[in-house]
């Protein structure tokens, strides 16, 4: 049986992939045609049902629970994993930093509200926690994740929320941070945050989605023993080449949680779903979120 599978290039999703699709462990006689898009190109795909297996964003995943259902394995959760919201401007990142009113910023011409945000898409976990930690925060702009930082150097948007790799070399570039919005989550939850998970549909029988997680957790498994089996294919897909920023984005965000969300993962999604329904980020859900 073959069905079809979508995750990021990004290091931390190939490093958990690498073993599934390369068959270097047992797969139980399924084959995968792999599909590799940032994740607010699947979170879409999944919108419009195309794949079997993916990566989603657990934003996105809140409006899909009637068509997928979250696995146990494959998971981003974690501690200090969370986006970054970013500038280029001094003074934009002092009227934060001092929670100034709106006439902090007088020489911009713009009120705080106003700035345009350069997001990764509407559908991310970091778009998220944006909302969650500045509800007035309505101009936005979708763009990948990759453009963020040229967007803000070139001065096409005012602040940019950054994820994956980016958040180990934007300093590099002259930008600064506002906030850490993964440890806004963290103060605000006490909880790990989740990122994106892996989800399969539903309408699937049941031990072949049994059968999907017994795998995935066997290529993470693999992965953790043999972790530079990959390296060469993993940095053939990264948007940043250099191995030590790979190896720290690896990791960064595959852990103990990537092997199986446990009952604290399960917590912090139940957690994610409470406070983003609490607030009408995300609908309401009857359907079990977890496999």
């Amino acid at each position: 049986m073959k069905l079809s599978l979508g995750f990021s290039p990004c290091p931390n999703d190939t490093f958990i992939f690498d073993a599934m699709i390369h068959q270097k462990i047992d797969t139980e006689g399924l084959e995968f045609e792999v599909l590799y898009e940032d994740v607010e190109t699947l979170n879409q795909k999944a919108f419009k049902n195309e794949l079997d297996i993916t990566k989603l964003s657990y934003h996105a995943y809140a409006h899909l629970c009637e068509h997928y259902v979250l696995l146990h394995s494959g998971s981003a959760l974690g501690f200090g994993v969370g986006p970054l919201l970013i500038c280029k401007n001094e003074d934009i990142a002092q009227a934060f930093e001092t929670k100034s009113s709106k006439d902090s910023i007088k020489r911009l011409n713009k009120p705080v509200e106003d700035l345009l945000i350069g997001i990764p898409g509407k559908y991310t976990t970091a778009n998220f926690l944006l909302s969650l930690a500045f509800p007035d925060a309505k101009n936005k702009q979708e763009m990948k994740f990759f453009e963020i930082e040229s967007a803000l150097i070139n001065q096409e948007i005012d602040l940019g929320v950054i994820i994956h790799e980016n958040r180990f070399i934007y300093q590099e570039k002259g930008l600064l941070k506002i906030i850490d919005l993964g440890e806004f989550w963290e103060n605000l939850t006490h909880g790990p945050i989740p990122l994106g998970g892996i989800m399969i549909k539903r309408k699937l029988p049941d031990d072949i989605k049994q059968k999907v997680n017994r795998i995935i957790k066997r290529s993470v498994q693999y992965a953790f023993d043999n972790p530079s089996s990959g390296m060469d294919f993993i940095c053939s897909l990264s948007q940043e080449m250099s191995k030590d920023v790979v190896n720290k984005h690896i990791e960064l965000y595959v852990n103990q949680f990537s092997l199986d969300l446990g009952d604290v993962g399960r917590k912090a999604v139940e957690t994610f779903f409470e406070h983003a329904q609490k607030v009408g980020i995300i609908p309401q859900t009857q359907q079990n979120l977890f496999l």
